[in-house]
């Protein structure tokens, strides 16, 4: 079978990985791709929502599933445009429909939903600029810190937790009134915050069945010590020593079988990934959020932890066969670290030559992910905030996250900047 990859970070260069991998892989395609995912497959040079550019490499490669890595095209229809299409109906498209998709795309849709399916969140309250001063009442009363969400997708940047009510008041104007988001803040979410150990869990469903296939801690800041702006992801370790079978037991039965049982019985159509934001309050878990795919870089290090063929397990989505398929995980532990452009998350500099990469592949049980990198001159450079990924194995977290930054020591660029404390707490 030939498959499509969308996307071009170090989720997709992971995917690519792992899928090419499989028996049943014949030829690997990635649109658009990175430097990384060109040195296992065939790199398109089409935007991840250029649908119609799409469709024509599909018929033209005559490509028989397609993994969708990242939000936007998922949001905006992807799905819905090659199932509605009859030359690309009969493609397996690996990713929600527009409608189920909206439990990542608006966060209130995602709020109703859980409230209607009693799957536990932190309440919540939704303004916009028809009921502002009704928000800034409810701002001034509520406990602090508060959490402030954009509705709609903000690229990860949506999410304010404000220490004070100036802060609280100051970020609600400027998203709605100053529109700092766009229209992904013209409604902006107000949530009680929960206090915990924030965790990711990812299943796979064909809208009626899942499996789960892995779980992470990400470390969300950019700062040591969790401290600084909020980043996509700085790092990850699986498994996470407190997910244990009794915390997973509690997780599959009061948030993931109500989720996929609340898909199924509101018609939602949903053929992919459900990536589970979770929080952790003394042994009680919590939805933050719901992601409609994989995320990065939590991708890079459940992927090499899951044994399972991944193509196999994603043919299973279409062919109905998913709750028969037996997951299986390596028994070492893996963490995964991401080396960043100075500056980032705000304002960095582009085009720094990398070097060090095949140095760091050859670490013992070492991978390396390219998220943020292009070509210049034929020349690997840095193209985006989050540079490198670093995936290592070891007998614990402590010598995986060992091995993962030297890796990060020896790929060089300008500016470079790594987290050293990723999986802090379990060492």
């Amino acid at each position: 079978m030939n498959i499509l990859i969308i996307g071009s970070g170090g989720r997709e260069h992971a995917l690519a990985w792992k899928m090419s991998k499989s028996h049943q892989c014949d030829q690997l395609f990635i649109a658009p791709g990175n430097p990384g995912t060109a040195s296992i497959g065939t790199n398109l040079p089409i935007a991840t929502t250029h649908f119609e550019g799409l469709q024509k490499a599909v018929l033209e490669h005559q490509i028989g599933m397609i993994v969708v890595g990242p939000e936007d095209p998922l949001v905006k229809g992807i799905y819905d445009f090659f199932a509605n299409n009859p030359l690309t109906q009969h493609i397996n498209v690996i990713g929600p429909s527009a409608q189920a998709a909206q439990l990542e795309g608006s966060k209130a849709f995602s709020k109703h939903f859980m409230q209607r399916h009693q799957i536990p969140t932190a309440s919540y309250a939704e303004f916009t600029a028809d009921n502002y001063e009704e928000g800034v009442q409810y701002l001034r009363q509520h406990s602090l810190p508060i959490v402030l969400k954009a509705d709609g997708l903000a690229a990860g940047k949506g999410v304010i937790i404000a220490q004070t009510t100036q802060e609280a008041l100051q970020s609600f104007d400027e998203m709605i009134l100053q529109k700092q988001f766009g229209e992904a803040s013209a409604k902006v979410v107000v949530e009680q915050f929960l206090t915990g150990i924030e965790v990711s869990v990812f299943a796979l469903t064909d809208g009626k069945n899942y499996q789960i296939i892995g779980h992470a801690k990400d470390y969300k800041r950019i700062g040591e010590g969790d401290q600084g702006l909020n980043t996509g992801g700085m790092g990850c370790v699986t498994p996470v020593p407190f997910m244990d079978d009794a915390f997973m037991q509690k997780v599959e039965k009061t948030i993931i079988q109500p989720t996929i049982e609340g898909i199924a019985k509101e018609g939602l159509v949903y053929k992919g990934f459900v990536f589970f934001g979770l929080m952790n309050q003394n042994g009680t878990p919590y939805v933050i959020e719901y992601n409609c795919r994989l995320g990065d870089p939590e991708t890079e290090v459940i992927l090499p932890r899951l044994q399972t063929d991944l193509v196999s397990l994603l043919a299973a989505v279409d062919n109905g066969t998913l709750e028969d398929v037996n997951i299986e995980y390596h028994t070492a532990s893996f963490a995964t670290v991401m080396t960043v452009s100075g500056g980032y998350p705000g304002e960095y500099k582009k085009g720094y030559p990398i070097t060090g990469i095949q140095e760091a592949q050859a670490l013992p049980q070492t991978l390396v992910f390219q998220a943020g990198t292009g070509f210049q001159n034929d020349e690997i450079v840095t193209q985006g905030g989050r540079v490198i990924t670093v995936t290592a194995a070891g007998n614990d977290l402590q010598s995986a996250v060992n091995t993962a930054q030297k890796g990060c020591e020896l790929i060089q660029f300008t500016d470079k900047y790594f987290r050293k404390d990723i999986g802090y707490e379990f060492a």
